[in-house]
C-alpha cells in the first residue's frame, strides 16, 4: 500500500503553519484542484477547481475557494480559513481536527457537538469535481450548514475585473429534491448540481492576501466573487449529507437549467435527483480511488514511498489536444509542458511506472516535431510555432528511446524512431540552430549571445547568470551516450554502422583529455575559456549516471565523492559549491533576486536521482551500497509530507534546504527519484 498522510492540530498550531502544506488532484487534462490543508488559497494559482478548456495549458480558475460555516444556537461558526488583503482572517482551522490524504483529501471538523467530514475528488478526463460533506449533529439543537463558493472564471494567474458580473440560472426538480444551476461569467459556464438548497445572494467580492506569492515577489493580492450559497439543515441527533458536483460537462450531471417541467413537476430531458447526485458524487470519489490504486498495482513496487510516487507521477501526465497525444507537465502550479523537462522526467514518470503506451505516445509526438535535429522546448498553442531553444532535449530523446527499448523490448518502435534519431546525430555533427554543433575534437558546443540552451537557462534582462556557452559537460555526456546508443541500434536493426562507434571513441578521448581536473578530482563544468569552466557544479554527475559513460572507474568514483562532498544534501544537489564566490544561500524575493540565485547554489531535487544512480554504479550495486541509498532515501517521506502532500518539489534553499520552494510538485524530481527506487528493487 502507498502512504496515507495524516495531519493533526499540531500541524496547524498557527495560521501560518496551516498554510505550509497543500494537496494536489489532477484530471489528466491539465486541470487540477489544490488548496492548503486548512482549505485556504495561499496562492493566486490555488483553486478548488482549476479547469482546463484546452488540454493541457488553457486553464481557468473557476471555483477559487469555499467559505464554510455552521449555524448553531443562533451563532455562526466559520470553519473555513482564509487570509484577506485588509489583514483579517477566517480562522476555521481552529475547528479542524484532522486532515488526511491518500487518494483524496479528507477534512474532519468538530464544532461544539457537530462533526463535519469533507471529502473531494476530481474525475479523470473531465473538468468535474465532487464535494461530499457528512454532518453528524449530536447537539440538542437543529444545525444549519452553509457553503459559499467564490468564483473567478478567469485565466490561471489573473483575477476578475471589477465590473465582471456573475449570473445564476437555477432549476429545481421539485418532487425529487435535487437542485441544479448554471453559473455564467465572461462567456464561460459552470454547472452545479447539489442535493442541498441553493440561495441566490447579492453579488459580493473578497480580496485575498496570498502569502506564498508575496514571498516570491509575485502579485500578492487577488479577487473572487460569490453570487449564491448552498445549505443543508440537520435536525438534532441526526446525520445529514450535502453533495455538490461542479462540472463544465453540461450533459453529464444532474439537472439542466432551462428545461421545462412536465405536469408532475419533473424536468423533461433529465434523470437527475437528490439521491442520484449523492450517488454520482460518491461514484466520482470512488472512481478516483480505484484509478490511483490501479496505478500502484501497475507499478509493481513494494516500497511505500515508491508506490506513492507511482501515483504522483501520473499527475504530470496529460492529454495534449493540439497533437492528440500525451505530454508531461513540468510542474505545478506554474509550468507547462517543456521538451527538456519531458525528456528528463519521462524515464521515471512513464518507463519506471510501466506506462509504456504513454511513453510511446509522448516520444511519437516529439518525433513529429523534430526540426533541424532539435526537439521542441515549448510546444505551440493555437497557431504559434514551437520553440527549439534546447541543446539537450534531442540527445535525451535518443536516451529515452533506449531506456524504453530496454524496458519493453519493442524493436519495432526503435525502427520507427531510427530515422528521427539519425537526423539528430547528423544535425549535431554538421551544425544547427542556436550555435549548436560538433567541433573538430568531436565535442559539442552550444549557445551564443543571449542564447540559453542548457537547463541552467535563466536570463535576467541582458544578464546571463549562468551562460555556459561553449562545451557544457552534461551535453557532451549526452552526446557520447547518444552515439553509443545509435551504434547499438544499428546492430539491433542490422543497419550500416555509419561510424557511430568510431566517433564515440573520438569523443571519449577528447572528453577525458579536456574535462578531467586531476587536482580537483572532478570534471570541468564547461569548456569556454572563462572562470565558469572550473566551477564545481552538479552537471558533472550525468557523466557518470548515463547508460554509456567515458571515464575510467577510479575517475567516476572520484566525481561521485566530490559531488557528495561539495554539493550533496538529503533533498537535492546544490547547483554550485558553497565555497564559490558566486554562491547564493537563499532563494526568494522578487523575480531578479530569485533568478540570480536559481542556479547559483540553489538545491535542485532532480539531480539527486542521478547522484544515487551514479553512487550505486561505482559501488557495483553492492548490498552495502543499496543499504546506504535506502537509508538516505528515508527522508523522502518527510519531503513528500511537506509542501505538496505526496509530491516532490522543484527546489530548496542552497545553504539550509528545509522548506520546498518553486513548483510544489515537479515532474523531473518525481521521475528521477522514482528511478532510484526502481534501481533498488528491480536491479539484481
Amino acid at each position: 500500500m502507498s502512504r496515507r498522510w495524516v495531519y493533526g492540530k499540531q500541524d496547524w498550531k498557527t495560521y501560518e503553519r496551516g498554510q505550509e502544506n497543500c494537496y494536489l488532484m489532477t484530471n489528466g487534462l491539465g486541470g487540477f484542484s489544490s488548496m492548503t490543508m486548512t482549505g485556504s488559497a495561499a496562492r493566486n494559482d490555488h483553486a478548488f477547481l482549476m479547469a482546463c478548456v484546452k488540454a493541457p495549458n488553457n486553464r481557468y480558475n473557476m471555483v477559487h475557494r469555499l467559505a464554510e460555516a455552521v449555524e448553531l444556537r443562533g451563532k455562526k461558526y466559520v470553519i473555513s480559513s482564509q487570509e484577506f488583503a485588509d489583514g483579517s482572517r477566517e480562522e476555521g482551522y481552529r475547528y479542524l481536527t484532522e486532515f488526511s490524504y491518500e487518494d483524496t483529501p479528507v477534512w474532519l471538523f468538530h464544532v461544539n457537538g457537530v462533526e463535519i467530514r469533507k471529502e473531494a475528488a476530481l474525475k479523470q478526463g473531465e473538468n468535474t469535481v465532487a464535494l461530499c460533506y457528512r454532518i453528524a449533529n449530536r447537539t440538542r439543537e437543529d444545525v444549519r450548514f452553509l457553503v459559499t463558493p467564490f468564483y473567478q472564471f478567469t485565466p490561471k494567474g489573473s483575477e476578475p475585473e471589477e465590473g465582471q458580473k456573475f449570473s445564476l440560472n437555477i432549476a429545481e426538480n421539485g418532487t425529487k429534491g435535487g437542485v441544479s444551476c448554471r453559473i455564467e461569467s465572461s462567456g464561460r459556464s459552470l454547472f452545479l448540481s447539489t442535493d442541498g438548497q441553493i440561495e441566490e445572494i447579492p453579488e459580493m467580492s473578497e480580496t485575498y492576501y496570498y502569502s506564498y506569492d508575496a514571498c516570491d515577489g509575485r502579485k500578492e493580492t487577488g479577487l473572487a466573487k460569490a453570487c449564491h450559497r448552498i445549505e443543508i439543515r440537520v435536525k438534532s441527533g441526526c446525520e445529514g449529507a450535502l453533495n455538490v458536483i461542479y462540472t463544465m460537462e453540461e450533459h453529464e450531471y444532474g439537472l439542466h437549467p432551462g428545461n421545462e417541467a412536465d405536469a408532475d413537476g419533473d424536468e423533461k430531458g433529465t434523470d437527475g435527483n437528490g439521491a442520484d447526485i449523492q450517488s454520482m458524487a460518491q461514484t466520482i470519489i470512488e472512481g478516483q480511488k480505484d484509478y490511483r490504486k490501479g496505478l500502484e498495482h501497475l507499478s509493481g513496487f513494494q516500497d511505500e514511498n515508491a508506490r506513492t510516487l507511482a501515483k504522483s507521477a501520473d499527475q504530470f501526465l496529460s492529454l495534449r489536444e493540439s497533437t492528440g497525444g500525451m505530454t508531461i507537465l513540468a510542474g505545478y502550479p506554474f509550468f507547462e509542458d517543456w521538451g527538456r523537462d519531458t525528456m528528463i522526467a519521462l524515464p521515471g514518470v512513464c518507463i519506471s511506472a510501466r506506462r509504456y503506451g504513454d511513453a510511446k505516445s509522448i516520444l511519437r509526438t516529439f518525433a513529429q516535431y523534430e526540426k533541424n535535429g532539435l526537439m521542441p522546448n515549448l510546444f505551440p498553442e493555437g497557431k504559434n510555432d514551437p520553440m527549439y531553444n534546447t541543446v539537450d532535449a534531442a540527445l535525451l530523446f535518443i536516451n529515452c528511446v533506449w531506456l524504453y527499448y530496454k524496458a519493453a523490448g519493442d524493436a519495432a518502435f526503435v525502427k520507427e524512431m531510427y530515422p528521427v534519431m539519425e537526423r539528430i546525430i547528423q544535425a549535431y555533427k554538421g551544425g544547427t540552430d542556436y550555435a549548436i554543433g560538433m567541433d573538430g575534437d568531436g565535442l559539442i558546443f552550444a549557445g551564443s549571445g543571449l542564447d540559453q540552451v542548457t537547463w541552467m537557462d535563466v536570463r535576467v534582462g541582458e544578464i546571463l547568470p549562468t551562460p555556459r556557452h561553449g562545451k557544457p559537460v552534461e551535453i557532451n555526456a549526452y552526446w557520447y551516450n547518444a552515439l553509443k546508443i545509435m551504434g547499438e541500434f544499428t546492430r539491433l536493426l542490422r543497419l550500416p554502422g555509419n561510424g557511430y562507434d568510431s566517433l564515440a571513441e573520438k569523443v571519449r578521448a577528447s572528453f577525458r583529455a579536456k574535462f578531467w581536473r586531476e587536482e580537483a578530482h572532478c570534471l570541468r563544468d564547461v569548456l569556454s575559456g572563462t572562470k565558469a569552466d572550473n566551477q564545481i557544479r552538479c552537471n558533472q554527475i550525468w557523466a557518470i549516471s548515463m547508460p554509456f559513460t567515458m571515464l575510467d572507474e577510479e575517475q567516476e568514483r572520484q566525481v561521485v565523492d566530490t559531488v557528495f562532498e561539495k554539493l550533496y544534501t538529503p533533498y537535492g544537489l546544490r547547483t554550485l559549491s558553497m565555497e564559490d564566490e558566486e554562491f547564493h544561500p537563499f532563494y526568494g524575493g522578487k523575480v531578479m533576486e530569485r533568478d540570480l540565485a536559481y542556479h547559483q547554489g540553489t538545491v535542485w531535487m532532480f539531480p539527486l536521482g542521478a547522484y544515487y544512480l551514479a553512487y550505486l554504479k561505482v559501488n557495483a550495486y553492492s548490498g552495502g551500497a543499496k543499504q546506504c541509498v535506502k537509508r538516505q532515501l528515508e527522508v523522502m517521506e518527510s519531503a513528500m509530507r511537506e509542501g505538496c502532500i505526496g509530491q516532490l518539489p522543484e527546489i530548496y534553499d542552497g545553504e539550509n534546504p528545509v522548506s520546498s520552494k518553486g513548483c510544489f510538485a515537479q515532474a523531473w524530481s518525481v521521475g528521477e527519484i522514482f528511478r532510484v527506487y526502481e534501481a533498488l528493487e528491480r536491479r539484481l
